[in-house]
């Protein structure tokens, strides 16, 4: 494939490294020149514009990698679907998930792929968590919980994630995003939405931290929590099955090596059996994503996970979140 790169930071040059050297880099687009020059040159691209259109255009080009701000990713992800380009779009997709309908729309009319970047499903962790339960052995999920966070840094206040215009809001759309989707592949869709979004540390006009409850039909729940006045970055999120429980912990880098806790209930109860599995090698998540995308563009069959009604569905959930209102320090 032919593939283009919009937005020439660091989740694009994160991006651009995922693909495999079987296909090519035709071209870069990044409204800093000098960032897409940059990236121009670590991947031999010889096309450099600061015009996304002129890049979605460009001759033989099969998929295109949108990694600019929030609320460039629905308009430029539209445009080049409309134009029967294939998509990788980050998360969350878009500031809202109004702006996804016409993306949803234009994909299916023109059988194009559109995946969105929720690359925590492709974490090793999760991966195996979900082969795990796919046995059977854990029984059925009850309950989520998860707590994901950072600490900022100095002036996180004044960068554009605190600029609603350009983000859609603040943590909780930001990695609430992530742990929103991980509740719904493990769990499914939920049907009630309550927590609140609040303000307690930084001095912004959006969130720094987001409590979710999140409920099913039948009552089983996600109670979800993601932070950034976390000040030591951590990840958790706790699987508690019928049988089992699973605990994924860390991934990688600063939130600590990547591990999974298999804690299975014994028939007599008491102390379970306990596997742990330590991923230290790194993180492959987003040249595995990519790999999915390859084998659904390749094989016409469609995304197995993660497509732009994830997005959707996820969106749909932070803005119920957002219309409860915010609470202040």
């Amino acid at each position: 494939m032919n593939i283009g790169i919009i937005g020439c930071g660091l989740i694009g040059r994160k991006r651009a490294k995922s693909v495999p050297a079987c296909h090519t880099i035709a071209g870069v687009c990044d409204i800093q020149t000098e960032r897409a020059e940059e990236l121009a040159l670590m991947t031999g691209c010889g096309f450099v514009t600061d015009d996304y259109k002129k890049l979605v255009e460009l001759p033989g080009l099969d998929l295109v990698i949108v990694s600019t701000l929030n609320n460039l990713l629905a308009p430029i992800t539209l445009y080049a679907v409309e134009r029967g380009k294939h998509v990788i779009v980050e998360k969350p997709g878009g500031i809202c998930s109004e702006e996804l309908l016409p993306v949803i729309e234009a994909a299916e009319r023109n059988h194009v792929v559109v995946k969105v970047g929720f690359n925590h499903r492709y974490h090793p962790a999760m991966l195996k968590a979900k082969e795990i339960m796919e046995r059977e052995e854990t029984g059925e999920v009850m309950f989520i919980r998860g707590r994901y966070g950072h600490g900022g840094r100095v002036g996180y206040d004044r960068e554009w994630r605190a600029d609603a215009s350009l983000s859609g809001g603040g943590e909780t759309i930001d990695q609430g995003v992530h742990l929103i989707d991980l509740a719904r592949w493990y769990m499914g869709d939920f049907e009630e939405v309550s927590g609140f979004a609040a303000t307690y540390f930084w001095d912004m006009p959006v969130d720094d931290n987001g409590f979710i409850s999140l409920r099913k039909k039948d009552g089983r729940a996600a109670w979800l929590q993601v932070s950034c006045t976390e000040w030591k970055n951590m990840f958790s999120l706790e699987i508690y099955c019928k049988n089992a429980k699973l605990v994924v912990e860390g991934l990688g880098g600063s939130y600590g090596v990547e591990k999974l806790y298999h804690y299975q209930m014994l028939p007599e109860m008491g102390p379970p059996d306990t596997t742990i599995y330590e991923y230290p090698r790194g993180d492959r998540s987003w040249e595995l994503e990519f790999g999915e995308v390859e084998k659904a563009v390749l094989s016409g069959e469609g995304l197995e996970m993660g497509g732009i009604k994830d997005a959707y569905e996820a969106l749909k959930i932070v803005e119920q979140i957002y219309r409860k209102g915010r609470g202040t320090r």
